[in-house]
Formats: structure tokens, sequence, C-alpha cells
């Protein structure tokens, strides 16, 4: 690795210099291949240990990382740790917030612990490099400092947004946020949970990780970094996966996905998964066992844009009426719990199994020297499989994908929903996939249900939300300023057709993601073609916007159980209005907290609307009327 003999030359803030300057022993990484080497540098037996001492504990392993064939491997011993713990986040500075500041979650200013990370990281032999949030020009250029055992953490980081050569850094390259990397902190005053501190300063921006899980911090503390510098500048990074799909005929449409965490982003950048026998498995009856196959022989071809993050930058847009994404990472932070044996999904498989360049893996059961397979998860308990298991795929090793700012035809939320039965009324009473009003699409937005059954965070009880735009988690600001951002992004877009899809269930019917990738095939093999009216019926719950009278693909009708869940006789009309009665309820608790005297006038309509139980029409009235279907 290249050793930087004085600390001033990586242009860093003082702060920065000052801890480099007094620590043991500082390396600078230039490229992700150095980080590979410190992830397992110190490895016994093949067995790296992310280990600290910690007062009044001992010695605390935090990780156990492994060199493997295609990567490097990393598990954590405590299984709170391997997934994002949603209240992680608070915020230290003095700046407009709807957030938790530090000094009130915990009673005392964070200058004081501030002071306590740097006076350890000095103690430390630290890993430094460089990186641009975004992979923009207009993205911040940030600094990381991380403890040297913790190179895999480092690793996970460089591949997401991507190492910069500090031997080669651009003459205006000027640091304007720093991610300091203490994790026995979250010991010593944490009570063992995650928390990532963020530190919104005038010239610098200051990330504090007091965990070493990617999620709140490496991944989603760089996103809240993005999203402070649009609500600053007037733009969005939405939280989304986005696809070019090309159907069997050359038609081609692109898709943007939208959803809380689980809500299916990277699936929608996924092939179907099929039987043994090369059929669809559309839903399995939880009730009498019934299987709903669907014979598709060839699907679409599939070309990525972005994962998770997609910068919708002004200089991107082409004033149209639709919305122009870019990706904003490097790297894709893929969760592969829905692959469970081999077969799965055969273009994953073969992507991470002969990887061009090493990946990381994280709560994948892999042995030193072995084959990493993502389909062997961690069991968090014996028998029972981790939740989340994790890939990090650098964007240039994926095939097919599209390095280029793309034009959105489609823009689709997506929603894990429960089983809804007769005798267990749910909010589970979306179709295969409704039809959305803009106005009712952006109140979606704001909603954004975390979920049924959710992998990915440690919450996964009950009915929660993840808020604006689904990205209100990493968000460090004001919801009624990223809610006014989004409404003038759909102002914006008249042309951006809206959809609303569900996730593993459909009423009484397990699916899994089989309603997104049916909805993508169809949609996309309709081409530039919409719907009419007679196509389509409004929902009988009016937050669902429009159901679909009728579906066929490739001279298969789909049953309408699976397009109007009220017709299902496991369900019925009163266990629909039930399950309609907790979705309305949920909106009306969560939407409240926008009626800020700030919000744009439009928005406070928009939300009037569901509070005095607006119809499907009153929605589509209120903004773009004419985009939500066709003239006849």
């Amino acid at each position: 690795m290249a050793k930087v003999t004085k600390a001033r030359d990586l242009r860093a803030p003082q702060e920065v210099v000052e801890v480099l300057e007094a620590c043991p022993g500082y390396t600078v990484a230039r490229k992700t291949s150095e980080l590979v080497a410190l992830a397992t540098r110190d490895a016994v037996d093949g067995i790296h240990e992310v280990a600290y001492d910690v007062p009044g504990r001992g010695r605390v392993v935090e990780a156990e990382v492994c060199r493997v064939r295609n990567g490097v491997c990393a598990n954590y011993p405590e299984p709170y740790m391997r997934r994002r713990d949603p209240d992680c986040m608070v915020i230290a500075d003095d700046l407009p917030t709807n957030k938790e500041r530090f000094s009130e979650r915990f009673g005392y200013a964070f200058s004081e612990l501030r002071k306590l990370t740097f006076d350890w990281l000095k103690t430390q032999e630290l890993a430094v490099f460089t990186f641009k949030a975004g992979g923009t020009a207009g993205g911040p250029d940030t600094l990381v400092v991380a403890p040297a055992n913790a190179g895999f953490f480092a690793l996970g980081l460089a591949l997401l947004q991507d190492i910069l050569d500090t031997e080669t850094l651009p003459v205006d390259c000027n640091p304007q946020a720093v991610i300091y990397v203490a994790p026995p902190f979250r010991h010593t005053h944490f009570g063992g949970k995650q928390f990532v501190v963020h530190f919104r300063g005038k010239e610098l921006y200051e990330m504090f990780s007091y965990n070493l899980y990617p999620g709140p911090s490496a991944k989603k503390g760089v996103y809240g970094v993005l999203i402070n510098l649009g609500e600053q500048e007037d733009w969005v990074t939405a939280h989304c996966s986005t696809v070019q799909v090309i159907t069997p005929y050359d038609n081609k449409i692109t898709i943007m996905h939208e959803g809380a965490s689980g809500g299916g982003k990277s699936e929608m950048l996924e092939q179907m998964h099929r039987e043994s026998d090369g059929q669809l498995l559309l839903g399995q009856n939880l009730v009498t066992g019934d299987r709903r196959l669907v014979t598709l022989p060839r699907g679409c071809a599939l070309r990525p844009v972005t994962d998770d993050m997609a910068l919708c930058h002004p200089s991107l847009q082409k004033g149209d009426g639709k919305l122009v994404v870019t990706d904003a990472e490097a790297a894709w932070f893929v969760r592969v719990n829905h692959i469970t044996h081999y077969g799965t999904d055969p273009q994953l498989e073969a992507v991470t199994i002969h990887p061009t360049e090493p990946l990381v893996f994280l709560n994948i059961d892999a042995t030193p020297e072995s084959t990493a397979l993502i389909w062997e998860h961690t069991e968090d308990s014996p028998g029972v499989r981790c939740p989340n298991p994790r890939v990090i795929i650098p964007r240039r090793v994926v095939p097919g994908v599209v390095n280029s700012p793309v034009k959105v035809d489609i823009r689709s939320f997506g929603v894990r929903t429960p089983p809804c039965t007769s005798d267990d009324p749910s909010y589970g009473i979306l179709g295969l996939f409704h039809i959305l009003p803009p106005a009712l699409a952006w109140l979606w937005r704001l909603v954004a249900p975390r979920g049924h059954d959710n992998p990915s965070v440690t919450e996964t009880e009950g009915m929660s939300s993840e808020g604006v735009g689904s990205y209100w988690p990493f968000a460090t600001g004001r919801m009624v300023d990223q809610a006014n951002l989004l409404l003038k992004q759909y102002e914006d877009t008249p042309l951006m057709r809206q959809i609303l899809v569900p996730n593993q269930h459909i009423g009484a019917w397990k699916t899994g993601f089989m309603p997104q990738w049916l909805a993508r095939e169809y949609l996309a093999r309709r081409g530039g073609a919409w719907f009419n009216s007679e196509q389509l019926t409004q929902a009988r719950c009016p937050l669902l916007g429009y159901a679909l009278r009728n579906l066929m693909i490739e001279g298969q009708t789909i049953t309408n159980w699976f397009l109007r869940v009220e017709r299902q006789p496991e369900v019925g009309e009163g266990a629909y209005d039930q399950g309609a009665d907790i979705l309305t309820r949920f909106f009306h608790s969560q939407l409240t907290q926008y009626l800020e005297p700030d919000l744009h006038p439009l928005g406070r309509r928009i939300i009037e609307c569901c509070m005095d139980g607006g119809t499907v029409e009153d929605y589509r009235l209120l903004l773009h009327p004419d985009s939500v279907m066709m003239e006849e």
C-alpha cells in the first residue's frame, strides 16, 4: 500500500490531520485490491478476527473475516449486527431537523463523545481512503478514517462508492465530508446498539459510524450525505432500482421501482424464478394449498441501471415530462435471502461465483479458501437462517449494465404485504398491480410502508413507515422539505406512468416477488400503450387507485382473484374492507406529520383529500388528470 509520509498530503481537514499524525501508523489505500489484502491481513488459520478491547468487557470480536476464492466473507457473531437497526441515526448539529438530536437522546453534548472518538482513533493503526459520494461531479469529496483491522468494512465502502487514487487526485479535490469508524463505542456508550451520528457543519459534513454493519453507515449514511446536498440544491436521490426491459419483440421500456427496504428493488433487476419445468409459480393458496402456474417460455432481457440509489440531478433532466436518473453508487448491496438453493437465479449465481474481481459477502457461511455461495446463509440460531445475507457487487461486473443516464417510462412502488383471509384480515389486499393517479403515487411515497416480515431491518412486527420517498430513515433534515421536493418532481414529470405492486402475498396467496416480475413482463409487452377506462376499474379501497378488469399475457388469462382480492373466496368483501380500514388508518396516522405551514399548497390539498375519504377520481383530478389513462 502507498504510504503517505505527511497527513497534509491528503488535503484532509485539520481534525483528520491531527488524528493521523498522532496514531501509531496509517495506510492510505489507493485501490480496492489493497483493502482486500488488509481485510484478512492478521488471519490465524484463515480467520481474521475484527476485535477490540472494551473497558469492562475485555476483548470483543465484532466480525470474523476470511478470504474466499471469489472475494472476502465477513460474519458477525452477534445476530443483531446482521441487519440494519432502523433507529440508529441521531443528529449532532443545530440545523433544522425532524430527527432526534444526540443531546435529546443521551443527555449530553456530542462534542464530548467526538473528542473521545478522536482520542481512541489516535491509539489505533488506521486505514484511510477517498471517494466522491454519488460518483458525480457535484457529489462531495469524502474521506474515510477507519481502524486498519476493519479492512472488510473499508473494502465494502470502497466498492460501493469507488475509491479514488490519492496519488492522482484532481487539483480541485477538497474533502467536504469525513466518515469516522469507531466500533467499540457501541458497547461503551450505546448499550451494544448500532448508532450513526451525523454532524452537518457549514464547511464539513462529519459522520461517525459506531458499528461495523455497512447498512447504516457505509451504505445509508452516504445516502444521507447525498440527501442533505440535494436538500440544499433542490434535487432528490431516489430510493429505487431502475431497469431497461427489452421484450422478445424488441420493445423497450424503463421501469423505476421504489419502496421501503424489502420492497423488491433488487428483485426488479432479476430474471423471474422458474420451477424445475420452466413454469412460473404465480402463487400458492395458504388455505387450500392450490398452486397457480403461468407458462412464459421467454422472458424479457434486462439491462440494470440502478439498484438502490438514483440521482435525479437537475443537470440530467430534459424538461420533456419524464424523469432522467443515473446510478449514485459504484456497486450494489444485494440481499440474497430468497436465493435458497442452486439454480434459483443462474445469472446472479454466475456473477457471484466467478466474478472478475473480489466481492464482499456478508452473513454467508463460508470457510477460508472456499467459494462463497449465496444460498449458504449464516444461521441466526440452529435451523434459522439469517434473513439478511448480502453480497456487494461492483456495477462493472454486472452483465448488460447501463452506465449512462436513462429516461423513465413507468414509476413503480413496491409493498411487502402479509396474507389476508376472512379469518385474519390484513392490509394484504393489493392485487397483482394497480394503476395510480400521480397525486396518490406521491402519497404512497410519503407513507412508504416498511411492510410485512421485513428481512433488511431489525424491526419486523407491526406496520411501520419509512416515510418520504422511502428514504426518510437516511435523511437528516425535515420531512416537509423532502415532501415538497418529491411533489415538484411529480409536477415536472406529467408523462410518467404510476403503478403500485405487492410482493410476498396477494390475499390468501403466497406469491414472493412474482407479482412485480409479471407486471414487468406484461407492461413491457404493451410497449407505449397504456390503459383506457374500459380496462380499469376503481379499486374498492381508494388508496389502491385503479385495478385491472382483466389481464392476459402471452395468451394466458390471469384469474381475477389476483387482480381484485375481494373476489377471493378465502377473503371476501368483509375481510377486504377490514384490510382497507387498516391501510386507511395507517395513512392518516402518517400523513398528519407533513401538515407543516410550509407544505406546498397542492400537497396540502392531496393530504386533505385522503383525510376526507377522497375517491380515486378525486385524486386523479388533483394532478395531471390526463396521465392516468388513455382517451378512448
